[in-house]
């Protein structure tokens, strides 16, 4: 425990072990999704299509979803949020395994996910800080979300990618409706004492959550680079489909191990995170975010001219750490300091530059990627988030 000191409370290792089962369902999800897509259209287009509606939502509502996270019981907003997402996997089970599911239906299934994330992304973030008994655990139990997430990452692609090529599409979003039940009981198990909020109205809590994180110049640089950074490198995975089948000449069991070669590079770094985060400060990790966001754009940058599939997995491999240091790392330096008052509206605000930003660049990739080709596309998205890195870099050495 000395490792990991947010594991020794209670409601924090409740929380983890039911996300931890939950996350993998939700990654096998997202891969046969995509997949799904790929195999009903053949349409590169269609890739971008798909993760631009199923996080557009978040770009749209997560702020003001945020409101509700500092106003409302958090555990229970996460309950709806969890049985939501429950009945959309059993709908989207349902559909596929009768054969009924097309493009139309696959897009407003991929929307209504795209809502409920709206709430439930910033919820879970911010009730992170409410599951710790000493508040010098937060950045540990950071850590251990980010770690939670990529282990899921590593492992949910992977398995996603050997079923789908078995059992096929309906077989994930059958295991991942499952998979919310674990997450449900935990939630139910959990004791936490209720918050103090301030009686404001929505229009005036929001714009108060606005102001003070745009006006707070830590907060604010970093809600910009994490936006860059969304539009121009996490994208990626939504062309990895046109990589595996038609570059590399493989299938779904192809696309799942190249997610997962993305997956293991971070999970590599979530646990470099969580085992730092033991040391109860963040000394020294906006240098690590800075040189991570230029990482990326290197890897990014080669994995787009990769010419064979074996170097392509250790490509990923890096940019999956480098993706996590600097999005996770971001979300660290803001938690340790932003105001508890306003953690719910920033965190939704972190949200929406993070994953309400991507489908934008979903959806410009995938345009472009239809046009002018993949590999030429990649490879400007890895140029341009080269230059974010050195912005970044110059940035905190001009600060300091």
């Amino acid at each position: 425990m000395k490792a990991m000191p947010a594991l020794r409370s209670r409601n924090y290792r409740l929380f983890f072990a039911g996300q931890l089962i939950s996350l993998i369902g939700t990654w096998m999800q997202q891969v046969a999704m995509i997949w799904l897509a790929y195999r009903l259209t053949d349409s590169v287009a269609m890739l971008g299509l798909v993760g631009f509606i199923s996080q557009i939502p978040i770009l749209l509502f997560s702020v003001l979803a945020g409101v509700w996270n500092d106003r409302l019981d958090r555990r229970r907003l996460l309950m709806w949020t969890q049985f939501l997402s429950l009945l959309q996997a059993l709908a989207l089970f349902g559909l596929t395994a009768t054969h009924l599911i097309t493009p139309s239906a696959l897009l407003a299934l991929a929307f209504l996910l795209g809502c409920i994330n709206a709430v439930d992304l910033p919820a879970r973030q911010a009730f992170v800080a409410q599951l710790v008994t000493d508040r010098a655990d937060l950045p540990n139990a950071i850590g251990l979300n980010s770690l939670l997430m990529n282990s899921a990452r590593f492992v949910g692609p992977t398995l996603a990618g050997l079923i789908v090529a078995s059992a096929g599409e309906a077989a994930c979003f059958l295991v991942n409706a499952l998979s919310y039940l674990a997450v449900l009981a935990a939630l139910a198990a959990l004791r936490v004492a209720p918050r103090p909020t301030r009686p404001q109205s929505a229009l005036t809590a929001l714009r108060a959550g606005l102001t003070y994180a745009f006006s707070h110049p830590q907060i604010r640089l970093l809600l910009f680079m994490v936006a860059g950074f969304s539009f121009f490198v996490t994208p990626y995975a939504v062309l990895l489909p046109v990589f595996a089948r038609d570059i590399f000449q493989g299938g779904a069991q192809t696309y799942g191990f190249l997610l997962g070669s993305a997956g293991s590079g971070a999970l590599a770094a979530a646990l470099f995170l969580a085992l730092r985060g033991g040391r109860r400060d963040a000394a020294g990790l906006d240098r690590w975010v800075a040189h991570a966001m230029l990482g990326s754009g290197i890897a990014l940058a080669a994995f787009a001219l990769t010419p064979a599939i074996a170097l392509a997995f250790p490509l990923l491999t890096a940019m999956g750490f480098c993706v996590v240091i600097s999005i996770a790392g971001s979300n660290t330096l803001i938690q340790m300091v932003v105001e508890e008052d306003y953690r719910g509206r920033v965190m939704a605000i972190f949200s929406t530059a993070f994953l309400g930003i991507a489908p934008l660049g979903s959806l410009a990739i995938g345009a472009i990627g239809a046009a002018a080709g993949v590999r030429p596309t990649l490879l400007l998205c890895g140029l341009l988030a080269c230059g974010l890195g050195m912005t970044y870099r110059r940035r905190l050495k001009a600060d300091r």
